[in-house]
C-alpha cells in the first residue's frame, strides 16, 4: 500500500506542480503506482510469505528533465532558504494537527526553508530511479502550503526490508543521514513483522509503497540532518474507519502505524479517514525527542506541508515551526502555585479571599485545615495560576489574607482532554463537560453536566435540580448509544 494520504474520488482544491529532476535507474517490471497524501489511502507496507530480493538493474539512463522550482526554497515570497546547521541550538516543533504523512514532512520541511538540492543530494546517491519529484503548493483554509509526492516514470518491484536495508547500509550518504533512515525504516519493518509475524529481513514492501516510502524516509532524513535540530512533535490525532489493503480490510489507524507508535501520546478524532500513516508514524517516532502540545520556545520560522485532501473541520496541513527554546527558569513548570499559612483569618474571611484568588485569575483556589506553631489551629490558603497571573494572584493573596508573606513554588500541570457539549432534554438544551482519558484517547471518563446551567433550568421549571442533572445524563448516555 502507499504511505500517500489520498483519496482518488475526493475534491481537492487545484494545486501549482512543477517537477523536479530524479535520477533513473531501470527497475524490473513491478505495478502501477499509487498515491500518498490526503486521507482514507490505501496502505503502503505489505509482508511477502518469501524472503527473495530483487536486484536492480546494474546501468542508469538518462532522465528526462521537466522543468523545476529553484532548487533553493520550495515556497514563494517570505524568508530565504536556511544554511546547513541552522537549525543547531534550536527545537524543530511538528505540529500535526491533522496528523502526518512522510511526503507532507518533506513538504514542511522545504517550505520551512530547507533547500531542495539537500533532499535531491541524498536521493542521488540511492541506487534508485524510475520516478521524479513532483513539488506544488495547495491552499488549505487560506493557507498556502507545499505539496510533495514522488510520480513514477517506470514499473518498482517489491523490495524487502533487508534489500532496502542494505541499499541504504552500501549507499554514499552522509553517516547521520543514512543512520536515521535505517532507524526509521527499522521501526516500520519491525512493526510489520510484527503484524504479519514474519521474520524481519522478510518483510516485503509493496511495489509502489517501497519506492514512496524510500524517498520519503530518505528526503525527510537528509531535510532533518541539514537542520541540525532537535525535533518534538505534538500528540498525532488518530481516525477511525477501515481502508482496504493488500491482505483485506484493515482497521483504521493501521495495525502497522499503531505498533510504529508505541510510547508516543495519540488521541481519537471522529473522522473517518487514515490521518497517520505508517511511514508518517515512523518518520516522527524515531525523529521526536519529545512529545507536547506545544513547546516551550520562541517561533521563528514556519513552514506548512499540505496533504491532498480537504478535511472536514480541520486544515490537512502539517507545520514545522523552528525556534529558540525557552531557557526562562519558569520553564521547571508549568504553573505556580502560591500559598500562605495563616492562623488568625475567620471562615468568612477565608471564603471571600478564596474568591478574590478566583477573580485575580487562579485557575484553583483551595483552603487546608493545619496546626501552626504553639499548636495553634490554622488554614493554609493556596492557589494555581499560570505564569503570567502567578503575580496578581500573588498580590490577591497577600491583600486578601492576614499573612505577612506567602510561599511560590512551580509545578507541572497534566490535563486531561476535555469538551463541551449539549444535550436536548425536556428542560431545554443543557450543557455538559465530557473528560477523555491521557492524550485525548477518545476513551471517555466522565461526563458531568454543568451544575449553574441545571440550576437554573430547576428554577425555571420548579423541579429539584437533582431531577435536571438526572436527565442531561440520561439524555447524554442516549446520544452515545446510538
Amino acid at each position: 500500500m502507499s504511505d500517500r494520504r489520498d483519496d482518488p474520488g475526493a475534491d481537492a482544491p487545484a494545486e501549482t506542480e512543477q517537477h523536479a529532476p530524479a535520477s533513473v535507474r531501470p527497475q524490473p517490471p513491478g505495478a502501477a503506482r499509487e498515491h500518498e497524501h490526503g486521507h482514507a489511502h490505501p496502505h503502503d507496507h505489505h509482508v511477502h510469505p518469501h524472503g527473495h530480493a530483487h536486484p536492480h538493474h546494474p546501468h542508469a539512463h538518462p532522465h528526462d528533465h521537466a522543468e523545476a522550482r529553484p532548487a533553493d526554497h520550495a515556497h514563494g515570497p517570505g524568508p530565504g532558504p536556511l544554511a546547513a546547521g541552522a537549525g543547531r541550538g534550536k527545537l524543530l516543533f511538528l505540529d500535526c494537527p491533522s496528523g502526518v504523512a512522510g511526503d507532507m514532512t518533506i513538504a514542511a520541511l522545504l517550505d520551512l526553508g530547507v533547500p531542495l538540492a539537500a533532499v535531491e543530494r541524498a536521493l542521488a546517491a540511492l541506487p534508485l530511479g524510475g520516478y521524479r519529484l513532483v513539488l506544488g503548493h495547495a491552499h488549505r483554509s487560506g493557507i498556502v502550503a507545499t505539496t510533495f509526492r514522488v510520480e513514477l516514470t517506470e514499473p518498482h518491484p517489491e523490495r524487502s526490508y533487508a534489500t532496502i536495508d542494505r541499499l541504504l547500509a552500501d549507499a554514499p550518504l552522509e553517516p547521520a543521514v543514512r543512520s536515521l533512515a535505517r532507524r526509521i525504516f527499522r521501526r516500520l519493518g519491525e512493526a510489520e513483522a510484527t503484524v504479519h509475524a514474519t521474520p524481519l529481513d522478510d518483510v516485503h514492501f509493496h511495489e509502489v509503497g517501497a519506492v514512496d516510502a524510500i524517498v520519503d524516509i530518505v528526503g525527510a532524513a537528509a531535510a532533518l540532518d541539514y537542520l541540525g535540530a532537535d525535533v518534538a512533535c505534538s500528540p498525532l490525532p488518530l481516525g477511525r474507519g477501515f481502508v482496504t489493503a493488500r491482505h483485506g480490510v484493515l482497521p483504521l489507524p493501521a495495525p502497522a502505524t499503531v505498533l510504529c507508535l508505541r510510547h508516543v501520546p495519540t488521541y481519537g478524532v471522529e473522522l473517518e479517514v487514515e490521518l497517520v500513516t505508517p511511514t508518517g508514524a515512523a518518520i516522527v517516532a524515531t525523529a521526536a525527542r519529545h512529545f507536547v502540545p506545544w513547546p516551550r520556545f520562541a517561533p521563528e520560522r514556519v513552514g506548512h506541508g499540505a496533504g491532498t485532501r480537504e478535511l472536514p473541520g480541520r486544515p490537512n496541513v502539517l507545520r514545522a515551526v523552528l525556534g529558540e527554546p525557552w531557557t526562562d527558569a519558569r520553564a521547571e513548570g508549568t504553573h505556580v502555585v502560591c500559598e500562605a499559612n495563616v492562623d488568625d483569618m475567620t471562615g468568612e474571611l477565608a471564603a471571600h479571599a478564596i474568591g478574590a484568588l478566583f477573580d485575580a485569575g487562579a485557575l484553583d483556589a483551595w483552603a487546608v485545615p493545619i496546626v501552626m506553631k504553639k499548636g495553634r489551629p490554622g488554614l493554609t490558603i493556596a492557589a494555581l495560576a499560570t505564569h503570567e497571573r502567578a503575580d496578581a494572584v500573588a498580590s490577591c493573596l497577600l491583600t486578601e489574607t492576614t499573612s505577612i508573606g506567602l510561599r511560590r513554588s512551580t509545578v507541572s500541570r497534566t490535563e486531561l482532554a476535555r469538551h463541551m457539549v449539549e444535550v436536548p432534554t425536556r428542560f431545554g438544551s443543557l450543557p455538559l463537560k465530557v473528560t477523555e482519558g491521557p492524550h485525548g484517547t477518545g476513551h471517555v471518563t466522565s461526563a458531568k453536566p454543568e451544575f449553574a446551567a441545571c440550576v437554573a433550568a430547576a428554577r425555571e421549571h420548579g423541579v429539584p435540580v437533582r431531577v435536571v442533572l438526572a436527565a442531561a445524563l440520561a439524555a447524554y448516555e442516549a446520544s452515545t448509544a446510538r
